[in-house]
């Protein structure tokens, strides 16, 4: 009789676990799209990562900066450039700093906090990676070029890790 209980109660608690998010990760969704395809990379102890990309304009590195906060959000930390352009400025609107060492400009924010955002990979031949934990993984190889991709960080299942692509070099590139 005991076992009538027991056993279906086990089974309720490994169906549940299944579709409880448990793992955070870096996400990207691809974006208008009927049925999006999810990427992944977990995290790990570390809450600091950069996106690295080559300026279309003055074909020079950009680094943006960002960290995980405590809810699961973005916090923009800093973006670094070497010209001023379209979308590298040359001036701190209120909540940023800029500086200027040996050439390279520094864009501080102070606290500059969101949830996602949309990331257009270019069908351009020019760098851009996502660093993290001292590994820099090619975008480029890994997604699709001339699709969007909401980025976020969140929590996955295990469903959604198996129906996902895991892009921390383990798996073969987006279709």
């Amino acid at each position: 009789m005991k076992y009538k209980v027991i056993v279906p109660l086990i089974l309720l608690i490994m169906v549940v676990s299944f579709f409880l998010p448990i793992k955070q990760a870096f996400t990207f969704t691809e974006h208008r799209t009927e049925n999006p395809k999810l990427f992944y990379i977990p995290t790990k102890s570390n809450d600091n990562f950069q996106i690295r990309y080559v300026h279309s304009i003055h074909l020079t590195d950009v680094i943006e900066s960002y960290e995980i906060t405590a809810d699961q959000k973005i916090r923009l930390v800093s973006m670094q450039y070497e010209d001023l352009a379209i979308g590298l400025p040359g001036y701190a609107e209120e909540g940023e700093t800029l500086s200027v060492n040996d050439g390279v400009y520094t864009l501080t924010y102070d606290d500059n906090v969101i949830d996602s955002f949309i990331m257009l990979i270019g069908n351009v031949d020019a760098d851009l990676a996502f660093r993290y934990v001292g590994t820099e993984l090619n975008l480029k190889k890994q997604l699709v070029r001339g699709k969007s991709y909401t980025f976020c960080v969140k929590k996955l299942s295990v469903y959604q890790m198996l129906k996902g692509v895991n892009m921390n070099g383990k798996r073969d590139k987006a279709e």
